[in-house]
């Protein structure tokens, strides 16, 4: 109840979605190469923007 206001950080946010690419990039691994690679390049961009903000 008390995280009700808290306000989620730039940084909270990429990690998120970088988690999320990550889960589709493996995901897809098993089916389609070229798709699972342009998941894992634009997850490599979200960790390098993370890194950046450390």
């Amino acid at each position: 109840m008390f995280g009700l206001f808290k306000k989620i950080t730039e940084k909270e946010k990429l990690q998120k979605q970088y988690e999320k690419l990550m889960a589709d990039w493996h995901k897809l691994s098993n089916t389609n190469r070229a798709a699972s690679d342009k998941k894992y390049a634009e997850a490599q961009k979200i960790l390098e923007k993370i890194e950046a903000l450390d």
